[in-house]
């Protein structure tokens, strides 16, 4: 192998060395994968059409200066990213610029969720707060000595602030939880007194929505390895969003099997189940009911005072058990959360 060849493939990413006459020295094997073979004596300008990388290469020529760029492709599935780093290099009688393609799609993903997530936490939360102005205003004008008026517009701004109250807490809780997902809790928990207290504690919704609850939990503790507040909030989130929207009058099942072996996981395991007898969600929207702020029906989540947070912090925490949940419904079947945790660390 050429001296050429020896550099360009001891580089870890797609790399390619250009020579002053645009003819390509030397290609590695990543960069074969990216461009197809054979490219070693073919001219740049027949493997590489995009602008922004001719330019960059040419100005590293001239200049000899290091410069970056992005070259933006499709592998068949996704757009992919690279960022394009070339440097001018000059050794032993070998000139030319190297060209190195490294893989920054995961980067430039999380780049987009990053500017998705804040998008969306400021649309969540302009929205209440144009209504407090707006009725701030009116209060401080024409409704300023119409007390029943004052009443009600209060009334409306004190819902906008707890809507935005619920957004805050849940967007701080879901971020506790993502800094601790990688550290697995040890405590040992009795689930089925956290499932008992958490109906209890939700009973006034319940009566409130006409909703009724089937048991089927075990009369002897079940233990297993958990965070018991951070278990009582998926709890709390299930049954809450079961109430919720199964609608008035549904019916809500609480069970919990196990422990036992066959349920998804490696070893022993239980199994959690929260179900509602309401209408029931399409299956198309399942895979994306753990997405931040995914809303199968936005206006109705928001007239719930959904914050669209709750089933993304669910998985967080499972995920930080060493769980699954599986979600299962269909329209006019219900709906059915089921939460598996192992039964050891």
């Amino acid at each position: 192998m050429s001296d050429a060849g020896q550099i360009v493939a001891a580089v870890p990413h797609a790399a390619l060395l250009v020579a002053d006459n645009d003819r390509i020295l030397a290609a590695n094997a990543r960069s074969a994968a990216l461009f197809g073979e054979g490219l070693a004596g073919r001219h740049l300008i027949t493997v590489i059409r995009q602008p922004s990388v001719l330019d960059a290469i040419e100005g590293t020529r001239s200049s000899h200066l290091a410069q970056e760029t992005r070259y933006l492709t499709n592998d068949g599935q996704q757009d992919v990213t690279y960022r394009v780093s070339c440097a001018h290099l000059d050794l032993a009688g070998l000139a030319g610029v190297l060209v190195v393609f490294e893989d920054v799609t995961h980067l430039e993903q999380a780049g987009q969720m990053r500017r998705d997530f804040v998008a969306n936490v400021s649309h969540e939360l302009r929205t209440p707060l144009t209504a407090l102005l707006g009725f701030i205003e009116t209060l401080q004008g024409p409704a300023r000595d119409d007390a029943a008026a004052r009443k009600r517009f209060l009334g409306i701004m004190a819902r906008e602030a707890d809507r935005m109250n619920r957004l805050v807490r849940d967007l701080l809780s879901l971020s506790h939880v993502e800094a601790q997902e990688r550290m697995r809790p040890d405590d040992q928990v009795d689930l089925a007194e956290i499932v008992r207290a958490t109906r209890r504690s939700l009973a006034h919704l319940a009566e409130k929505n006409a909703v009724s609850f089937d048991e089927e939990l075990p009369g002897v503790p079940v233990m297993v390895p958990g965070d018991a507040d951070q278990l009582r909030q998926v709890l709390t989130n299930l049954i809450e969003n079961a109430i919720k929207y199964g609608g008035h009058g549904c019916r809500v099942g609480l069970r919990l099997d196990g422990p036992a072996e066959g349920l998804g996981l490696r070893g022993p395991a239980v199994r959690l189940t929260v179900s509602d007898s309401g209408p029931g969600i399409d299956p198309l929207h399942i895979p994306r009911l753990t997405e931040r702020f995914y809303r199968v029906d936005s206006h109705r989540s928001r007239e719930m005072g959904g914050t669209g947070l709750g089933l993304a912090i669910v998985k967080h925490i499972v995920n930080r058990h060493r769980g699954r949940l599986r979600i299962e419904s269909a329209p006019g079947e219900g709906s059915r959360f089921s939460v598996i945790l192992p039964v050891s660390g």
